[in-house]
């Protein structure tokens, strides 16, 4: 009987070492990061030592964090992103530099040299992407300040290891270990590298998108998914052959795809991959800890990751104030932020590669950085069960049990902010009944102080909506402010109650489109009629009458709500929309002219311009 390969044996042993300790770690409380790492402890090298090749299934399972910044990209448009430049370099940079002199100054107090001080404190000032933004996800943070202000930090240091990367060969050259190199290579070093970022910059722009299009025109969900992951892996692949970072290569190509049509099916067909991935990346940092090392020296271990964890909790704690982040926030964000980063790794192993790092102390802290991995999770856990409750009681007050009692109304509002309250309290003073949900426990208490029945829940999940009635409910308003979140309960609605019909809130012509997509008709944008009142009252204010104003207003409402029907089929083609809305424009101008044309006529003529009615039932 053959002996199965090696590559089997050890694909069972991680995914039964994985299943065992991650389950055991939830059912605990712990999390599935701890389970994941106690798991890679377990078979590793000094656990039961079933595997022994870590490096190289480190290196492979770093891939998961490239797919994890993919998809991250994919969620930033280029003009959020651009948006973000300021906290990404102004506070990322804070946070970088802050922490690499905090650690630099006390290591040359302690008599460490300068040069290995430096390196110590620039590979330490990073921090694990994959955990802080795994835990950010699972906590729904990615969407608040506090998740905002991390991503932001986070994605600094990505693009900052890079020129930390650069920085290492000029210290070993400094050491007198390591040779100069020619500047004939450093400038070919550094053509290679432009060139690789125009690569992804114009090639995602100008051939990504066609080549997507033209590949999702066979139908086939196997091809489609073989070419996804064959574009990060081509990314990756690139920024790798010129010494770049293939996560910060991955993400920027997820951010030039984030306005494609394909953004969804590349996420769906992306997402199982980075999660086993990730998994096996966090199984493979358990296994690289290296424990000799520990057991060597463990005083001067446990001083190393408990000092640069201290200190970088000062200063991203003073970091946190400065930002004005919520209280209750500022736990996660300082231990998110304090732990060693992946990217950590990367460093010492460079830098002592380029001798300016000696070996021993390059190993003692690549431990130090896995261990701080590993504590992270751990002190998460305590932060829930004993300092968050107290910011619970002495801060904001905790949130509304949720909806439990079944309704009936046959209206649901989803949504009770500014724009569901308007529309909620006309239905009450008309006498209809209306279930209203709303996941903000502040506007619930404030709207329950002054009277109004609302229930606390998250209308994006499946069973709330069951209890609130959706079953049999007869229409939903669609009044959440978030753009993903209403897309979110849309696809949920038209998939399990297809009776419900929709009447919505559009937060800008980008959502509008997207709701019209998926069938919603009844779509109104959030700030278009108070706009409308506005331009009338200035109309007035100018002279015009109150009926020539009235009816300028409704004359460019329906050419408006004309030309948004005519743009709808074409708003991901742009160069088709500029000229849908170019002629729409035109067309309405040369109309306005007739119009101008004739009344003027009419006046000499000592006639009344007819004024032409407005709707039967107005809406200003």
């Amino acid at each position: 009987m053959e002996h199965a390969p090696p590559w089997l044996v050890n694909s069972f042993i991680y995914l039964a070492a994985s299943v065992l300790a991650v389950t055991l770690s939830r059912a605990l409380g712990l999390g599935a990061i701890i389970g994941f790492l106690v798991a890679g402890i377990a078979i590793g090298p000094w656990g039961l030592g079933l595997v022994s090749n870590v490096q190289d299934i480190l290196h492979f399972a770093e891939f998961g964090v490239v797919l994890m910044l993919f998809l991250v990209g994919l969620e930033l448009e280029p003009r959020r992103l651009w948006s973000l430049r300021r906290p990404i370099f102004g506070w990322g940079s804070v946070q970088v530099l802050a922490c690499a002199l905090a650690i630099t100054a006390v290591a040359l107090m302690l008599g460490v040299a300068w040069r290995i001080a430096v390196v110590a404190g620039l590979g330490l000032a990073l921090s694990s992407t994959a955990i802080a933004l795994q835990v950010m996800g699972e906590r729904n943070l990615m969407r608040t300040s506090t998740g905002q202000a991390g991503f932001s930090i986070l994605l600094f240091q990505d693009v900052a290891a890079i020129p930390i990367l650069a920085l290492l060969p000029l210290l070993a050259l400094a050491s007198g270990l390591h040779e100069a190199s020619p500047a004939g290579t450093r400038w070919l070093e550094a053509l290679k590298t432009l060139a690789a970022i125009a690569a992804i910059v114009f090639g995602g722009r100008l051939l990504l998108r066609p080549a997507l299009r033209w590949i999702a025109r066979s139908g086939s969900t196997e091809l489609f998914t073989a070419a996804a992951l064959l574009v990060v892996v081509g990314i990756a692949s690139l920024m790798q052959w010129v010494g770049l970072s293939m996560a910060l290569g991955a993400f920027l190509a997820g951010v030039l795809l984030a306005e494609s049509e394909y953004r969804r099916e590349l996420e769906t067909d992306i997402e199982p991959f980075k999660g086993l991935l990730m998994g096996l990346f966090f199984v493979a940092v358990g296994m690289s800890i290296d424990f000799g090392v520990l057991l060597a020296s463990p005083g001067t271990m446990a001083a190393l990751v408990l000092g640069f964890l201290a200190l970088k909790v000062l200063v991203i704690g003073a970091l946190a104030r400065l930002l004005k982040l919520p209280m209750q926030e500022r736990p996660v964000f300082t231990l998110l932020l304090a732990q060693g980063g992946e990217f950590a790794f990367v460093v010492f192993r460079a830098a002592a590669d380029a001798n300016a790092l000696p070996a021993a102390t390059a190993s003692l802290l690549i431990g130090a950085v896995a261990l701080s991995m590993l504590l992270t999770p751990l002190a998460l856990v305590a932060v829930d069960r004993w300092l968050l409750p107290r910011y619970a009681d002495c801060g904001r007050p905790p949130a509304p049990p949720e909806l439990s009692e079944p309704q009936n109304a046959p209206v649901i509002i989803a949504g009770f902010g500014r724009y569901g309250q308007i529309v909620g309290r006309l239905l009450s003073a008309e006498g209809v009944a209306v279930t209203v949900l709303d996941h903000d426990a502040e506007m619930v208490e404030a709207a329950r102080a002054f009277g109004s029945r609302v229930f606390y829940g998250d209308a994006t999940r499946l069973d709330l909506l069951r209890t609130a009635g959706a079953a049999e409910a007869q229409i939903l308003v669609l009044a959440v402010d978030d753009v993903e979140q209403s897309l979110a309960i849309v696809d949920l609605v038209r998939q399990h109650f297809p009776q419900l019909e929709l009447v919505a809130r559009a937060r800008d012509v980008t959502h509008w489109n997207q709701l019209r997509d998926r069938g919603v008709m009844r779509v109104e944008r959030e700030l278009f009629e108070s706009s409308l009142v506005s331009g009338r009252r200035v109309l007035e204010l100018l002279g015009a009458s109150a009926e020539v104003a009235r009816f300028s207003a409704d004359r460019f409402r329906r050419h408006n709500l004309a030309l948004f029907e005519e743009m709808h089929p074409y708003y991901k083609d742009r160069a088709k929309l500029i000229s849908v809305v170019v002629r729409g424009r035109m067309q309405f101008e040369e109309q306005l002219a007739k119009e101008r044309e004739q009344a003027a006529h009419a006046l000499a003529a000592n006639e009344l311009p007819a004024i032409p009615p407005t709707d039967p039932v107005e809406r200003i």
